[in-house]
């Protein structure tokens, strides 16, 4: 693995009115790091998510990606970046190939590298038979299948995934995962961001624990393990001050009594 950061996030800090949401993050990820990013609802995951994607343009501190300044450069940013957003609205009167046809000329990819890529996509996530459908008719996964192959088609250095299994089903899930790690094999760097922990432990080389706008864990699974609970449930319950579920699951038990 280079020894060169390929994202450099200094003293980043990100404010809504009087509410800081990010808190001075400082942080080098590196080619080919599966990072899972993890953090109670409100820690600061989607703000970071959209500054690293430059969809939030304002904001404290800097983000060099690739040598180049994200307040800067969001544009030549953005074309080494895949994106695979939680909620994404899709155009749902498109057929996937007309979609991904789209996606494909935001990029500048030639016309004939897209049809053969979009084929070959959708034909591995088992979308062959919908080609040329109207998406209005998908189901929630389907459409999140296209909206995964929309965030790879153009072979990106960099892939943002935030929450990219919600919807699919099993045989899909296992083949995001495994898409995952090959992809990082092949030198991809993945910033995973995801509340499903049992996945970020299996697949993250990496661990980046997020709590009221503050970095409070970072390292190995094996490493955070070894410095705090047997599980990442337990370590993320421990580091974010939740570990009162179970006194709140007797709360809600007992209001059935």
């Amino acid at each position: 693995m280079s020894t060169v950061p390929l994202i450099q996030i200094r003293n980043l800090s990100k404010s809504y009115g009087s509410k800081m949401v990010l808190k001075h993050l400082t942080l080098d990820i590196f080619p080919g790091q599966v990072i899972g990013y993890i953090g109670p609802n409100g820690a600061g995951k989607s703000t970071t998510v959209k500054i690293l994607t430059g969809l939030i343009p304002d904001f404290e501190g800097e983000v060099i990606v690739n040598g180049l300044n994200m307040a800067q450069n969001p544009q030549d940013i953005k074309r080494l970046m895949g994106y695979v957003p939680e909620n994404a609205e899709i155009y749902e009167v498109l057929t996937p190939m007309e979609y991904l046809d789209f996606i494909g000329k935001l990029y500048d990819m030639e016309e004939d590298v897209v049809t053969e890529r979009a084929q070959k996509l959708l034909g591995a996530f088992g979308l062959s038979a919908n080609l040329n459908d109207r998406m209005d008719t998908f189901s929630k996964g389907m459409k999140q299948k296209v909206l995964l192959i929309s965030g790879i088609i153009h072979n990106p250095q960099i892939i943002v995934l935030d929450e990219p299994l919600s919807g699919l089903d099993a045989n899909a899930v296992i083949t995001v995962k495994e898409l995952i790690v090959r992809l990082s094999q092949e030198g991809k760097t993945i910033f995973y961001c995801s509340h499903m922990m049992d996945v970020v432990e299996k697949v993250s080389d990496r661990i980046l624990l997020i709590n009221k706008g503050e970095i409070v864990a970072d390292g190995t699974f094996e490493s955070l393990k070894q410095n705090h609970s047997d599980t990442l449930e337990q370590i993320f319950a421990k580091l974010t001050g939740r570990d009162t579920s179970s006194h709140e699951t007797d709360a809600i038990m007992n209001a059935f009594d």
